[in-house]
């Protein structure tokens, strides 16, 4: 999920009639294995950041593989850090591991919350503390939806509104394996619901209104209003 208008360029590349992926710091085999691509990564982009992978890559589009033990809990500790430096550096609020190509259930979210208190009230936007989430899965609890604008650090500059449940429960793994539950609600819950569709092979685009969509620059001008009711009339769609 995209925190701000700040545009992110590609920086992954396929290779036309090779079975390698160019990053900015060398070639990655697609035919390797999930442990292997994560060693990479974490070996290129040690003390750095993962290119985020762009809207249009395959991967992007694949449900990914439960993580079950595939490597051991120390490079499971450095691929979250890798996350987290990522999605913050990007900026962003959450980050799945397809994001950086890698096909697992493996999620980090964290949400500062630096809005105005009119915005915190009007989108119940608060802070969330860091959470990396394995195998995470959620249903809405109630039927209450609200309409609000998203972005994506896979497909940076647009923006569009997608309506979704207001409160959910959640389920995941934390790092030691546990398995955990919890009820989320507001912005929480929306950064929630966003991060585990990525892991789906759903991205936002695949549920917004249509007639909403902007361009991030567009958005910050018109319509960064608490919540898109004005966007909503003159631009003709349905909010919730």
């Amino acid at each position: 999920m995209l925190l701000t208008s700040a545009l992110v360029a590609p920086l992954t590349q396929h290779v036309a009639g090779t079975d390698h992926v160019t990053t900015s710091r060398g070639v990655m085999s697609t035919s390797s294995t999930v442990k292997d691509r994560v060693e990479a990564l974490v070996e290129l982009y040690r003390d750095d950041v993962a290119p985020i992978v762009q809207l249009g890559d395959p991967v992007l589009r694949r449900k990914a593989e439960p993580f079950d033990g595939q490597f051991d809990d120390g490079l499971l500790k450095d691929f979250v850090e890798l996350l987290r430096r990522t999605m913050l550096a990007a900026p962003g609020v959450g980050l799945a591991a397809p994001q950086v190509g890698v096909p697992l259930r493996i999620a980090v979210l964290e949400d500062p919350a630096t809005v105005s208190a009119e915005v915190a009230e009007a989108r119940e936007r608060y802070p969330l503390e860091f959470l990396a989430v394995l195998n995470p899965e959620y249903a809405p609890r109630g039927r209450d939806k609200r309409g609000f604008y998203e972005g994506c650090l896979s497909m940076p500059g647009f923006t569009g509104v997608v309506s979704r449940p207001l409160k959910v429960d959640a389920g995941y793994s934390d790092l030691t394996g546990a398995r955990r539950r919890l009820t989320l609600s507001g912005w929480q819950a929306r950064i929630f619901q966003h991060e585990t569709d990525h892991l789906n092979g759903r991205l936002y685009v695949d549920q917004v209104e249509p007639r909403s969509m902007a361009t991030s620059t567009s958005y910050t001008n018109r319509w960064a209003d608490p919540v898109p009711t004005r966007a909503a009339e003159e631009l003709g769609f349905d909010l919730d």
